[in-house]
């Protein structure tokens, strides 16, 4: 029987199309920190004990939570591994690296579809507003999704909404020149506003896509809260649906403490997306499938390294082949 990981393999080797090449190669590139340790770990393991013992699943328990994959997942994901093994009469360790990664991609999909697509509105401005606390690389990616969108030929404009943080409006507007897309800012404290004004310039120059940076400030839940209902009051006035976007954007390197964002953020606005900044910058990669299954909300776009290109629309096929790509044959 050939396994779900032996497709994939097949499937990205076999890739003609130089710019899909590029992609599964920053996939591999920018899970080589996660891969070397689960990998490695998962080989050892495989070599230790050629059969399926409770042993086993013990170590195998220690690496997934060392990946960051969460506890709760974790145990999830070892009863659904012994409940196959029973059930298939598995005894061989190795026929079992099959079935982990099965799991894996069972894990994140969830018999749902999966939608890792911008939401664009039929008509008029499509508003992506971007939430997260201070440090998490919104503004670096908010500068990169504009790159991404200009290359396929969107209009589009940055709004200056982090009206908080000294420093967030030159660093938005340092990104509009960088990219070479206009930014809307103004000297107010008022995000509303400054939002309010880059939405009507958007309506008038037939703009397609809008871009909102907004505060980070997540220790006071309540003025965020407050902030955010008023801004998308404001949104909803000007656009109508919109936002058609929030992503949240997660530093992939803060591991467990991402997740508890993931859940305060989702209790305080519709989240509908989520971004995972720096994932080459740490080998706990496996935070992918547990913000899935803590927040159930997917990971739109993965930040896989410094360059303009390396914001990456997430692909869960590309990942787990990025994750398992060393597992030796």
């Amino acid at each position: 029987m050939m396994g779900l990981f032996d497709k994939f393999k097949n499937l990205f080797a076999s890739k003609e199309n130089k710019e899909e090449k590029e992609i599964v190669e920053s996939y591999e590139t920018g899970l080589e920190k996660t891969r070397n340790v689960f990998s490695n770990k998962l080989n050892i393991l495989n070599s230790k004990y050629k059969k399926v013992s409770e042993e086993y699943f013990e170590e195998l328990e220690e690496i997934l939570i060392m990946a960051d994959i969460g506890v709760e997942t974790v145990m999830n994901f070892i009863d659904k591994l012994k409940a196959r093994v029973k059930k298939e009469h598995i005894e061989n360790s190795e026929e079992l690296k099959e079935i982990i990664v099965d799991e894996m991609f069972i894990i994140y999909v969830n018999n749902e579809v999966l939608v890792n697509k911008i939401n664009f509105a039929s008509e008029g401005p499509t508003v992506v507003l971007f939430v997260g606390v201070n440090g998490a690389g919104k503004t670096t990616t908010i500068g990169k999704l504009a790159y991404k969108l200009k290359k396929e030929g969107k209009k589009v404009i940055l709004i200056a909404g982090d009206t908080f943080r000294a420093g967030a409006v030159e660093q938005i507007e340092e990104w509009g020149k960088r990219v070479d897309v206009p930014v809307i800012s103004k000297e107010s404290n008022d995000a509303a506003s400054v939002i309010y004004e880059g939405l009507e310039k958007a309506k008038e120059e037939k703009y397609d896509v809008v871009l909102i940076d907004t505060a980070g400030r997540l220790q006071n839940k309540d003025n965020l809260m407050r902030e955010l209902e008023k801004i998308n009051k404001v949104i909803g006035n000007i656009i109508p649906n919109a936002p058609h976007e929030t992503l949240l954007v997660i530093d992939a390197t803060t591991g467990q403490n991402g997740i508890s964002q993931a859940k305060s953020f989702k209790e305080i606005t519709n989240i509908t997306g989520i971004v995972l900044s720096k994932l080459d910058g740490t080998a706990k990669g496996g935070i992918v499938l547990a913000i899935k299954e803590a927040v159930n909300i997917p990971v739109k776009f993965v930040g896989m390294g410094e360059k303009l290109e390396d914001l990456r629309v997430f692909d869960i096929e590309k990942y787990i082949y990025g994750l398992f790509k060393d597992l030796s044959e």
